[in-house]
C-alpha cells in the first residue's frame, strides 16, 4: 500500500488480485465506506462523498476495470467483493464502519456484512441489493439491456458490454438468494430506494421494472422488520440527481447505528 496526502485527503493504493484499487479517505466523524456501484466511479461520486464527509470520516474507491483501478482478467460479483474485502483489510479505521453501497455496491456490503460479522456498525443500502420476487432480465428485456450495456461500456474501457449483460445476469441470480444473508446480518440497516429505477416511461421494461423494485423492497421491509427504508421521487440516478436528499437522510437515520 503506497500513501499520499493531499488537501487533507489521504490516497493510496490497494493491490489485491492482480488489480491496483485507489482508495480516497477524508472528512471527521464516525467512519463511512463507500461502495460504488457497476459503472460507477468514486469520481461520479463526488457530490455525495463531498456531503458525507462533513458528518463522517469517509473512505471512497474504484472497483477493479472502473475509474483509476487497473483492468481484470475476470469480472464477476465474486471478483467485485473481494475487492471490496481487500480495501476493507487495509484500512485502520478508529471504530467499525457504516458500510453503505450504491447498486451493485450494496449487494456488495450486505455479503460482506454476512460473511464478516462483527466488522461493520451498520449499513446504508441505496438502490440496490433487493430481493427481487423476479428476475429482472427477461428475453423480452434483453435487447433494451444490451443497448444500455453498449452505451455504458463506452465509458470503460475495461468492461465491454458482454461483461455488463453477463453481470446483469449474474446480479439476478444474487438478488434472488439475498434474503438468506439479510438473516446473518445483526447491525442497522438502511434502505434508499428510487421509486422509479427505470425511468418513468410507459412503455418497454420501466413499468415492469419499476413494479418488481418497489415490491422487493416491500417484500424486505415485510420479512425483515428491522430493516427501515427511505424512498426518494427519481431513477436510478438519485445519487448524482439528488446528493443533498441522501445525505440529509444519512445525517438523521445513522444515530442508532
Amino acid at each position: 500500500m503506497t500513501l499520499r496526502s493531499d488537501g487533507g485527503i489521504q490516497y493510496f493504493t490497494v493491490r489485491h488480485d492482480g488489480v491496483c484499487i485507489p482508495v480516497a479517505r477524508g472528512g471527521r466523524g464516525r467512519p463511512l465506506v463507500l461502495c460504488p456501484g457497476l459503472n460507477c466511479t468514486q469520481a461520479d461520486l463526488h457530490e455525495l462523498v463531498s456531503l458525507l464527509r462533513r458528518d463522517h470520516d469517509v473512505v471512497t474507491f474504484d472497483l477493479r476495470g472502473h475509474g483509476l483501478a487497473s483492468p481484470a482478467a475476470r469480472y464477476s460479483f465474486d471478483a467485485f467483493l473481494g475487492d471490496l474485502v481487500a480495501v476493507m483489510a487495509e484500512l485502520d479505521l478508529p471504530s467499525a464502519p457504516v458500510l453503505m453501497g450504491y447498486s451493485l455496491g450494496a449487494d456488495l456490503a450486505v455479503h460482506y456484512a454476512a460473511e464478516h460479522p462483527g466488522t461493520v456498525a451498520g449499513l446504508v443500502l441505496v438502490d440496490g441489493a433487493n430481493p427481487l420476487p423476479e428476475p429482472f432480465l427477461t428475453d423480452v428485456d434483453l435487447a433494451e439491456f444490451r443497448a444500455m450495456a453498449e452505451a455504458e461500456a463506452t465509458r470503460h474501457a475495461s468492461l465491454t458490454a458482454e461483461d455488463i449483460v453477463g453481470l446483469g445476469h449474474e446480479m439476478d441470480v444474487v438478488r434472488g438468494e439475498i434474503l438468506g444473508r439479510y438473516q446473518k446480518i445483526d447491525v442497522p440497516v438502511h434502505v434508499i430506494a428510487s421509486t422509479a429505477i427505470a425511468g418513468d416511461g410507459t412503455e418497454g421494461r420501466a413499468p415492469r421494472h419499476n413494479r418488481l423494485w418497489r415490491a422487493g423492497v416491500e417484500r424486505l421491509v415485510r420479512e425483515q422488520p428491522r430493516i427501515s427504508a427511505d424512498w426518494i421521487s427519481a431513477d436510478h440516478g438519485l445519487v448524482f440527481t439528488h446528493a443533498s436528499d441522501i445525505a440529509e437522510i444519512i445525517r438523521s437515520r445513522l444515530a442508532p447505528c
